[in-house]
């Protein structure tokens, strides 16, 4: 059974995909128009490899090696007699498959992390396919290269470096646009003057004649100006971006062929300066996009908190409420009990001891009431925080105390939500409550709500009248303890200034911005 297969032949089943033969077609043509425009100190080939790689799953890969295969197969056959059979295969064969296996090792270690992986790639792919032509090439070559090694290999790792960073970056971003986060409206307009800029630079440094070689190469040099204002605007995007524009504008400027060992020794100082810059323009960019990406995540994760948040306290006062409202219908129907019983007394002759019953029923009415606008203030839904707080059962409970002065309340708190007015009721309550039990003297309540650019929101602050007799630091604490939970849900701040508690809290989806306390 073991040597069945020698008997009988191996039997292979494999399916030709149309999409794939058209995939090798087109990439045979997209590598042979590249090595058109390309020369040896710029080789565009290099990155349409990769590019190519990064825009197809890798199930198609193999139709890849066929359209490599193919366009070596047409552009080195005539070099047969003069470099040796074994050169061809051999310098054919082994590129696109060290590059998949680079590409693949990349991604499954680094893709996860940041878009820096792509400039392990660009490394590698670079180091390895340099490396591969001149060792075959010193190797099987019936005549040494004429250049030395060490120029050879100067030329051909700037070159392959450049070539990728041109076009691998914009595959990689097209490959992840639905992933990128769309770009802010404040940013539009520098964008596109760092993108106006660079092609004016460009065009002015290919009309440049080239006898003025030191205004030309200061030219280019500024291009990196705009490629690195697109970095710090827009992290790795920006650069995959401002590399291959400033690429571009460097190749646009050689006048050399697209011949064998053609070179353009002018521009490629310029060159080195691109390759050191623009791999760290995509370094530098890759990890700001990645830490963005993170605090994003982060500030996502805190207002999904903040919202769940809300969402606990909004569902315990209705709660509150539906309990508040029971209470207040047991209570009607209760006085309505007793006015019938005291009717009825009435009806009977017995005009003192059913005028005694009203009497008491209404007082023990308004009681109950004042206890339930305590649970939840009813009346803050019909004419807003601020008449709450003075016509509530809270009012008469701080009055007796004889502790609290006359509030100070500024602006129209009917504009806010009342999620948040009840919030900032909560807020108060709590606050007046602990300075009655933890500090002497009377006590004031400062509120004032309104707009400031965009934001809506309220400022409080509960404090003694007496100005010089500051907070103990156990109030302080207790204070920040007790208030905070609320007031963050809000997207406000609590904290403890002097003789005040000062609380802040912003209608949700806005920002907190400051609110200068001039009460």
């Amino acid at each position: 059974m073991q040597t069945a297969w020698w008997r009988h032949g191996l039997q292979f089943n494999f399916r030709i995909h149309p999409l794939g033969l058209c995939l090798a077609i087109g990439y045979a043509l997209a590598y042979w128009s590249a090595r058109q425009l390309s020369m040896d100190q710029f080789y565009l080939p290099a990155g349409v490899r990769v590019a190519a790689l990064l825009l197809s799953p890798p199930r198609f890969w193999a139709y890849l090696l066929v359209g490599e295969y193919f366009y070596f197969g047409v552009a080195r056959y005539p070099l047969v007699e003069k470099y040796g059979i074994t050169w061809v295969i051999l310098g054919s064969a082994l590129l696109m498959p060290t590059v998949m296996l680079i590409m693949s090792t990349c991604r499954r270690f680094l893709v996860a992390t940041t878009e820096l992986w792509l400039m392990c790639v660009a490394g590698a792919s670079t180091l390895a396919v340099t490396g591969l032509n001149l060792l075959l090439a010193h190797l099987l070559w019936p005549t040494p290269p004429a250049a030395s090694l060490g120029t050879d290999l100067v030329r051909f790792l700037v070159g392959d470096f450049i070539g990728v960073l041109t076009i691998a970056p914009l595959a990689l971003l097209w490959v992840k646009r639905r992933a990128c986060a769309p770009p802010r409206r404040e940013l539009l307009v520098p964008t596109s003057i760092a993108l106006v800029l660079m092609a004016i630079i460009g065009f002015a440094a290919v009309w440049i004649p080239t006898e003025s070689g030191s205004e030309k190469t200061s030219m280019l040099l500024l291009l990196a100006l705009p490629a690195i204002a697109l970095t710090c605007m827009h992290g790795w995007q920006g650069a995959a971006v401002g590399v291959p524009i400033w690429s571009l504008a460097v190749r646009l400027t050689m006048p050399a062929s697209g011949m064998a060992d053609s070179f353009d020794p002018a521009a490629f100082s310029v060159q080195q300066t691109l390759a050191v810059v623009g791999g760290a323009l995509l370094a530098v960019g890759a990890c700001l996009s990645h830490h963005y990406r993170q605090s994003r995540a982060r500030q996502l994760d805190s207002e999904r908190v903040l919202s769940h948040a809300r969402s606990a306290f909004i569902s315990a006062e209705q709660d509150l409420r539906s309990r508040a409202l029971d209470i207040r219908q047991l209570e009607e129907s209760f006085d309505a009990s007793l006015c019938s019983v005291a009717e009825g007394l009435r009806v009977d002759g017995h005009e003192a001891l059913a005028g005694g019953l009203l009497k008491v029923t209404t007082l023990h009415s308004r009681k109950v009431r004042e206890q339930v606008t305590m649970v939840y203030p009813t009346s803050l839904e019909h004419v807003g925080l601020y008449l709450a707080l003075q016509i509530g059962g809270i009012n008469e409970v701080w009055k007796s105390t004889e502790r609290v002065a006359a509030h100070q309340l500024i602006g129209d708190p009917c504009r806010l939500s009342i999620d948040l007015q009840l919030s900032a009721y909560r807020l108060i309550q709590d606050a007046v409550t602990l300075l009655l039990q933890k500090e002497p003297g009377q006590i004031r309540v400062r509120a004032r709500c309104g707009r400031a650019n965009g934001n809506t929101g309220i400022l409080i602050t509960v404090g003694t009248v007496d100005a010089g007799h500051g907070l103990s630091t156990c109030t302080e604490s207790l204070a920040v303890e007790q208030l905070s939970g609320r007031a963050t849900a809000y997207g406000g701040t609590v904290g403890c200034r002097g003789n005040r508690i000062r609380m802040l809290l912003i209608e949700p989806g806005t920002e907190e911005v400051r609110w200068k306390n001039r009460a």
